[in-house]
Order: C-alpha cells, then sequence, then structure tokens
C-alpha cells in the first residue's frame, strides 16, 4: 500500500495536471456516483489534497472527491482522449482539454459534500497528517505522552493511522531505526530523550522519502514506487535483513509485527 511520501507525490503530479482548470468531461465506473458526471462538467478544480493515505480533489462546486488507493489502486496522468494499455480497470476519468487523470483498480471512491468532510468515517478518525508542514516535533511529543496512545507497543502505534496519518510500513522500519528504538517498546516506556528522538524521526524521515523521486529498487515494492535515480530514497534497515548496519556493522534482522515484515538493528536499537 502506497504511503503518506508517495500519495503526496502523487497529488503533487495530478494537481500539476488540472488544477485551476475546468473540467470538460467526468467519467466513473461505480453506478453511484454516475449522476456526477453532468455536474462536474464546467466546474473547475480548485485543489488536489493529501490526507493521510486518502486524496481529495476539491472542485468549485462545493463537492470533493475522495478516494484511497487501498493495496492496488493507481492514478495515472495521459494526455485528454487518451488512455494506457493497461490490464487494469478503469475507475474514474477526468479531463481537461489538454490533460486527463485516471484512477485505476481502486474501490474506495466517494463525492462528498466538502464541508461535510469532517463526517467521513475514515478521514474523521485520522491523526494529524505527518507531512503536514504544520505539524511540529512538539505536537508529535505530546501525542506520544496521550494516553490514547502511550501504553502501545510502537510496532503497532506506528501503523495507526489515528495517531499519525501517511505512516506506513517501510516509514515504521526507517523511523524506529534512525531514533534507536525498539519496535516492542511502548512510548509511556521512553525517557524524555528518546521521545524527542523519536518525535523528530517521525518527521524527519517521511519528509526525506517524500522529497525523494522515489525509493530505491526493492523487493516487495510496487514499480511504480520505484526509482533508480541517484536521489532516491534509500532504504537503512527495511528490506536488509542479513546485511550489515551502517552504523555498527551488525546484521539487519527482520520480524514480523501486526502481520507486516519489520526489519531492525538488534545493536542500534534499545
Amino acid at each position: 500500500m502506497p504511503e503518506g511520501p508517495e500519495i503526496r507525490r502523487t497529488a503533487d503530479r495530478l494537481a500539476k495536471a488540472i488544477a485551476g482548470r475546468v473540467l470538460a468531461s467526468a467519467w466513473f465506473a461505480f453506478p453511484a456516483l454516475k449522476r456526477h458526471e453532468r455536474t462536474l462538467r464546467g466546474r473547475t478544480v480548485e485543489a488536489v489534497a493529501p490526507r493521510g493515505k486518502a486524496l481529495l480533489i476539491h472542485f468549485d462546486h462545493g463537492w470533493t472527491l475522495y478516494s484511497h488507493n487501498q493495496l492496488y489502486g493507481v492514478w495515472r496522468v495521459a494526455a485528454a482522449g487518451e488512455r494506457p494499455d493497461t490490464s487494469r480497470s478503469l475507475r474514474v476519468a477526468l479531463e481537461t482539454a489538454e490533460r486527463a487523470i485516471l484512477l485505476y483498480s481502486a474501490s474506495d471512491v466517494a463525492m462528498w459534500r466538502t464541508d461535510a468532510l469532517a463526517e467521513h468515517l475514515f478521514l474523521a478518525r485520522l491523526g494529524p497528517d505527518v507531512l503536514d508542514p504544520k505539524l511540529d516535533a512538539g505536537e508529535v511529543e505530546s501525542r506520544l505522552q496521550d494516553p490514547r496512545f502511550a501504553g502501545r507497543r510502537l510496532a503497532a502505534l506506528l501503523l495507526d493511522q489515528r495517531f499519525l496519518a501517511g505512516m506506513g510500513n517501510y516509514l515504521r522500519s526507517e523511523v524506529l531505526f534512525e531514533a534507536g528504538i525498539d519496535a516492542s517498546r511502548r512510548p509511556a516506556d521512553l525517557d524524555a530523550g528518546e521521545r524527542q528522538r523519536l518525535a523528530h524521526a517521525l518527521l524527519a524521515v517521511p519528509a526525506r522519502s517524500y522529497r525523494a523521486r522515489g525509493i530505491e529498487p526493492a523487493a516487495g515494492m510496487r514499480a511504480d514506487y520505484l526509482t533508480d535515480t541517484p536521489d532516491a530514497f534509500r532504504f537503512r534497515v527495511f528490506d536488509r535483513e542479513g546485511l550489515p548496519c551502517e552504523h555498527c556493522g551488525t546484521p539487519i534482522r527482520r520480524s514480523e509485527a501486526g502481520g507486516r515484515r519489520l526489519y531492525f538493528c538488534p545493536r542500534c536499537q534499545r
């Protein structure tokens, strides 16, 4: 599943293609959304905004398209009227006179009144977006001490979107390694210095991943999230089982936590 950095880069691409432009056509595969095809024609796309792992496209008539890629969904940008050669099922097509944005293989798609988005069941449960530039380390530290989160093991907490939206599996391993903290610990067990390190890592690692053009080639990662460019986001522990830790040389280990793979250095993370 794409994590916050991948969704935010997708939002940037979609915004570059259609934000501020008038829709020439809209098409939905879902019968419940067909009525919006007519009302979206001639409307201006005001913004394309990520929210954790969800994506929101705001229109100037007070409606918003909500989508969540889940495991298989993917957005594509094409010239108006063109459709990529793919075996994926097209779910949404929004076109201006010049460009089209196309959503494939996703099933969690809805149109909402923009002023009612706070009532959306998924969005209403989300914590602050880990890539929100207004989020600072002090607020993250406060959330680590919040009774709702302080007693939970970090292995599970860092995947809970109610804690910080946009966190995901590879980010979990990389954040805990950067902070030097074992995934079995709880925020309540950390001293002030450890909480501070973890709070800073929770902001710094996703930000570095977002700024990169993609992730360096790694097993089990979708091809459209990867890049072989020099500025790719480089894993330091994730997908590096058996390789030496860059700090101490100890072989990186892999375990399972919450049904997801977790990588760590047994010497550097305490």
